[in-house]
């Protein structure tokens, strides 16, 4: 047998024919009343009169079992005796015929907030993360036919999908090759994270219309060592930052020197004036003046 033999038929929605609920609702008043008029007019026994008001309040019953009302972003699926007989979207009061089976499906906009799930990012770190994603239903054979349960199946592929696109990307930049974060990367990673829920979500007839992290965190079996390492590079870029700034300031204090004939330097009197002025510049600590009462030597 060939692989199209062994696929799943996908289903399509369509649309179903339903009737006026409000115009049915005279039809079954009129199956109370005209059985009981007409065998009062022809001057029916009262066997036949009793037999036909209970005709009547049979059919009437019979008739009411298909009304169904349909609020705004809802439909009903129809079925008659297993076979899908299309969707149902006209808002209000509606009637089938009383042997064919209803289930309404909600196509409004769902908001799920999904729970922490620890996954190992690019690198292999522990992470906890989560999202909140926003779906909807838009194919409603696809969702009542084609899966079990569309809201389970939604759970189950939103928690799939997190750790899918988590891993494709480090926790947070520590080299160069690192262009894309989940830290540091929000609109690309929720991006990747919409188009990889409505791939996995298509075979239920479901849309995601948003999807973004809300949690993203180190596992804590490592939060202490990253947070000390992101505390050294945070203190490795200041140094540079302090040292690049002093350098620029000491080449401008030399050279200003040096144009205004204040004092001519010769290498060793430059070489100290710049351990000097770097010393006081980079230090932690403010400076201690000293007074230089002989030469420049001593």
């Amino acid at each position: 047998m060939t692989n199209d033999a062994h696929a799943m038929a996908i289903s399509k929605e369509r649309r179903g024919t339903s009737y006026n609920g409000y115009v049915m609702i005279l039809v079954v008043l009129a199956t109370l009343v005209l059985p009981l008029f007409l065998a009062i007019t022809f001057g029916a026994p009262k066997e036949g009169v009793v037999a036909s008001i209970i005709s009547g309040l049979v059919l009437s019953l019979l008739l009411s079992i298909g009304f169904f009302m349909i609020q705004p972003n809802q439909a009903v699926v129809i079925t008659l005796f297993g076979e899908y007989r299309g969707t149902s979207r006209k808002e209000g009061l509606q009637w089938v015929w009383p042997w064919m089976m209803k289930e309404k499906v909600s196509v409004r906009a769902h908001n799920i907030h999904s729970e922490k799930v620890k996954i190992n990012d690019l690198r292999g770190n522990p992470i906890e993360i989560a999202c909140n994603v926003v779906w909807r239903v838009s194919d409603t054979a696809q969702a009542v036919f084609d899966v079990d349960d569309y809201k389970e199946f939604v759970n189950i592929q939103i928690e799939a999908g997190l750790r899918t696109v988590g891993a494709r990307h480090p926790y947070d930049d520590m080299s160069d090759e690192d262009k894309t974060t989940l830290r540091g990367s929000a609109d690309v990673v929720n991006q990747e994270l919409i188009e990889e829920l409505n791939e996995r979500l298509k075979v239920a007839g479901i849309v995601v219309d948003e999807a973004g992290l809300t949690h993203l965190a180190y596992a804590s079996e490592i939060a202490g060592a990253m947070l000390r390492r992101q505390q050294a590079d945070a203190v490795i870029a200041a140094r540079q930052k302090v040292v690049i700034g002093a350098v620029g300031m000491v080449e401008d204090a030399l050279q200003k020197l040096s144009n205004d004939g204040i004092v001519e330097l010769d290498d060793e009197r430059r070489a100290a004036m710049v351990s000097n002025l770097m010393v006081v510049l980079c230090g932690d600590r403010e400076a201690q003046p000293v007074v230089n009462a002989g030469t420049l030597y001593q």
